[in-house]
């Protein structure tokens, strides 16, 4: 699991010196207050820097989740919307269909929950892995190209749910969340994968 987490912290540094070198072959960026990918990356991290937490591990890992999952569909919407790649919009699709089954399930599973956990390490953890991925989103080179910004971003993206699935995995106890936070170090890698690749393969 260690080694997968490396391989994808280092993928999203290796994209970003790889869109250094092309910054000095011309490319045009765009400042971040202006990218539609990024103000929906913002929004996401607004709303979840101002949920209050419990404390407890399964509570706070499905409302983060929730959230987190509604932020990948809306910038997966924009790809649908407004990308060129036939590649992209088909993983964009993918993850519509897979997060909005997960925020149903994770809903369901939320409404059975009463907060009888306290574990304030989990959530310096959760907090800790949030503004990790706040500064990662803001050192990403963005250029306006949304097939570009789209995989640019859901990397940093999918690298947050891994993390927050990790803490939740070493301090959560829920059979359900154990399951749903496997799955999501189990798949978010192999589309971090094909995001790096068509990055590589379409350099902007």
């Amino acid at each position: 699991m260690k080694k997968q987490h490396f391989f994808t912290a280092a993928s999203i540094f290796a994209l970003f010196a790889l869109s250094c070198s092309k910054n000095e072959n011309g490319l045009k960026l765009q400042a971040h207050n202006e990218n539609r990918m990024m103000d929906s990356m913002h929004s996401m991290m607004a709303r979840m820097d101002a949920m209050t937490p419990t404390n407890d591990p399964e509570i706070d890992f499905v409302k983060m989740m929730i959230m987190h999952h509604q932020g990948a569909i809306n910038m997966a919407g924009i790809e649908l919307q407004s990308g060129t790649s036939d590649t992209l919009k088909k993983t964009a699709q993918k993850i519509i269909t897979a997060q909005q089954m997960e925020i149903q399930q994770l809903n369901l599973i939320l409404a059975s929950l009463s907060n009888d956990n306290t574990d304030p390490s989990f959530t310096a953890e959760q907090k800790e892995n949030m503004m990790k991925g706040a500064k990662v989103a803001d050192i990403q080179v963005i250029t306006g190209d949304i097939d570009n910004d789209f995989a640019t971003l859901m990397i940093v993206h999918h690298q947050g749910a891994l993390d927050n699935a990790s803490a939740y995995l070493h301090h959560g106890n829920h059979s359900q969340l154990k399951q749903i936070a496997t799955n999501i170090m189990s798949s978010q890698p192999k589309e971090i994968q094909e995001l790096s690749n068509w990055l590589v393969s379409n350099r902007r």
